[in-house]
């Protein structure tokens, strides 16, 4: 767009305009068609090195038939032969497509310089036994690899082994069909299941070329049109890494199309992350915006990090997690300091708060534990004391109990009602009366709700409780009192409503005054 509007600019017209190369992009064709030019001069040199192995072989062929037929004295004639074999095994690549042709004339001039020449028995029989020791040691190699899982390693590594067997000379006749065998059903084995594995990978390539031409379909089908907003942009985004991961997890797809195929991976994600990069490009001040507002609330995150009002910071941060997941992006570059800065902010916090929870458990724990012994001691009150000292031992076990601090909660239940099973059994045993037992159960219970904020409500609601129940007591007392008026003394009737009347109005200040110790009961402990 700059040349096009400079050349424009200078009085050009449009239709004339052509775009000029870079001077890097020229620089990079000048390069690839330097390493070009490099490559196909490597590949004729190699070419050309391999031709003339080839000729060498084929001269080294000849000179093998020569020495077969030559007169000359046989030590001489044997040294030969074993400098030209040596010659042979040092010459590695040939033209492909002639290797196998090449070893088969080799093969017959040697083992014909073997059988027609007559070679002393000696040398001819050592060779024989150490190229079979040669021999079936590559047998053994081969048997071993049909165990290889990997069977495209085994493949490779059998052709090497069949290399080295071309460079072994002949064994005796008697052995030769024996070993050979045993060598090729070996290979032959291996090679079905290569063959097997590549048949495998084919069908695979062909899968992997389905799943990936179903990820571009997904991809291309992504109107970029329809992202108005960050959260579009940003699920969408996260929808295309998905599916890039994905591709990433499968194999390749047929030599044939996979390139191609990834060139139209290549396009459609280009496409997405282009039109993603001009949209930010075009909402630079809403996430600078953005990156204000979560400035702040890192500033308000750090004002109470130190608090240790951990019911009401706890509900703070919570809140204020909720308003930075409300904020849209922010500008790239900072996206990940002010993150680091928040979340610094959070979690220390509430490490705090967890470390703190952690020791107020490990107390209430030490409490449970001294509560229970108390409640042991009070369960193996010594029964030799007499009924006062008991009584003065069992309250002062108790207090002992009630002086304890909290325990946790989930055991405060099991722990109280063990306790009180325990002092009641003491209570029957010594014989106290049920209203004392009921007064000093009352009281072991409120001196245990009033350690709790929580349960100081409940505590001043049962001295409401008690209030009225005590005045509707009162009202009842005094209903008896004036109805005993009215009854007839000399009536056998009258006696016996009378000594009635009398009795429920000795239980009701009995009563009466239960009610009373226990509002003193709560009003000691509030």
């Amino acid at each position: 767009d700059a040349q096009k509007h400079q050349f424009l600019t200078d009085g050009g017209k449009e239709e004339d305009f052509v775009i000029k190369e870079s001077e890097l992009h020229t620089e990079g064709k000048n390069l690839l068609q330097t390493l070009a030019e490099k490559r196909k001069k490597i590949a004729a040199n190699e070419e050309k090195i391999k031709e003339t192995n080839y000729e060498r072989k084929l001269a080294i062929i000849e000179e093998v038939k020569a020495l077969t037929e030559s007169q000359e004295d046989f030590n001489k004639k044997y040294q030969d032969f074993k400098g030209l074999q040596h010659e042979w095994n040092s010459i590695r690549q040939v033209p492909h497509g002639k290797e196998h042709e090449l070893w088969k004339l080799y093969q017959e001039q040697v083992e014909k310089f073997y059988d027609i020449v007559h070679i002393h028995n000696e040398y001819r029989d050592y060779d024989f036994k150490k190229n079979l020791e040669s021999k079936i040691g590559l047998s053994e190699s081969a048997e071993k690899l049909i165990e290889e899982k990997d069977v495209v390693s085994a493949f490779h590594q059998l052709q090497k082994l069949h290399k080295d067997w071309r460079d072994i000379g002949p064994v005796a006749r008697k052995d030769r069909e024996i070993i050979w065998q045993r060598f090729k059903e070996a290979s032959a084995e291996i090679n079905t299941k290569y063959q097997d594995r590549i048949e495998s990978l084919k069908a695979d390539e062909s899968e992997n070329y389905e799943k990936k031409v179903a990820i571009c379909e997904t991809l291309e089908a992504i109107d970029i049109a329809t992202l108005k907003s960050t959260r579009d942009w940003e699920s969408k985004t996260r929808e295309v890494l998905n599916l890039q991961n994905e591709w990433r997890q499968i194999g390749y797809a047929p030599r044939k199309v996979n390139a191609k195929i990834f060139q139209r991976y290549r396009t459609v994600c280009d496409s997405f992350f282009k039109g993603k990069n001009a949209y930010y490009q075009s909402i630079r001040g809403e996430l600078e915006e953005n990156l204000q507002k979560k400035i702040e609330l890192c500033e308000r995150a750090e004002a109470l990090k130190d608090s240790q009002d951990w019911k009401n910071t706890t509900s703070d941060m919570i809140a204020i997690q909720r308003e930075w997941k409300e904020i849209g992006m922010v500008p790239r570059k900072n996206s990940s300091s002010i993150w680091k800065r928040f979340i610094g902010a959070c979690d220390y916090f509430f490490e705090q708060k967890k470390l703190f929870t952690k020791s107020i458990h490990e107390e209430e724990a030490a409490n449970l534990a001294l509560k229970k012994e108390v409640t042991e001691k009070i369960k193996n009150l010594d029964t030799s004391l007499t009924a006062e000292e008991s009584v003065e031992k069992l309250k002062e076990l108790m207090d002992e109990w009630h002086a304890i601090g909290f325990v946790p909660f989930k055991a405060k239940n099991s722990a109280y009602n063990e306790f009180v099973a325990a002092t009641d059994a003491q209570y029957a045993r010594l014989n106290i009366n049920k209203s004392e037992r009921k007064l000093d159960s009352f009281k072991s219970n409120i001196s245990e709700m009033t350690k709790s904020d929580r349960s100081r409500g409940q505590v001043l609601h049962e001295r409401e409780k008690l209030m009225r129940q005590f005045e509707r007591m009162k009202s009842e007392l005094q209903t008896y009192e004036n109805n005993i008026g009215f009854l007839s003394s000399s009536s056998k009737k009258g006696n016996t409503l009378l000594d009635d009347m009398n009795s429920k109005i000795d239980k009701i200040k009995v009563e009466l005054e239960l009610i009373v110790k226990k509002i003193d009961a709560i009003d000691e402990n509030i």
